[in-house]
């Protein structure tokens, strides 16, 4: 198969995924970060990756927003809101995490394509992702994707849709948000 056929499945893939997040707990999600005096979000590896960039954008929003385990990260207190973004739900490194946040008062929401997980049954509210689990039988999940890419990329685009439903919510566009980029750089 080609590069670009590649390409066209994986879109395929994602397009038939995304829509199957509900709304109402995209809502709700929406709802908790707007109410939140700080908003921390953890995660390892790529799902890790997909936490920080959704952080970066809500800073651009002036969301008191942190990625769990920087040195510049906030303390979490009762009020506070800890986004964990792990496919399986049992990542051993987030579950302290989640247990800690708990007994601080903070809320904790679990981004995962396990809801009967460990982080799952922490969590305060569950997004259950679509997408399929690194260790997987061949054919068990529609993804033709190594690991755990479609449950990374999905993880992604719903934050950047977060992003959008509270730039429109907060009345902010690209040009109002860009006040708040690096100039270091």
């Amino acid at each position: 198969m080609k590069t670009t056929s590649y390409y066209n499945e994986v879109i395929h893939e994602l397009q038939n995924t995304v829509t199957s997040i509900p709304e109402t707990e995209s809502e709700q999600l929406v709802d908790a970060i707007l109410a939140a005096k700080k908003v921390f979000v953890a995660g390892v590896g790529r799902s890790g990756l997909m936490g920080k960039s959704f952080v970066m954008r809500m800073m651009h929003m002036g969301i008191d927003a942190y990625v769990v385990g920087e040195t510049v990260t906030a303390n979490l207190q009762e009020g506070d809101l800890l986004i964990i973004g792990t496919g399986s739900g049992e990542t051993k490194t987030l579950i302290p995490i989640a247990e800690k946040a708990k007994s601080l008062g903070g809320t904790v929401v679990a981004v995962t394509l396990s809801s009967d997980s460990t982080i799952g049954s922490l969590a305060d509210q569950i997004i259950l992702m679509p997408g399929a689990p690194k260790e997987r039988e061949e054919g068990l999940h529609k993804t033709i994707q190594p690991m755990g890419s479609l449950f990374e990329q999905a993880s992604l685009i719903f934050y950047d849709s977060l992003i959008l439903r509270i730039m429109e919510i907060n009345g902010l566009n690209s040009n109002t948000m860009y006040g708040k980029h690096a100039n270091l750089e």
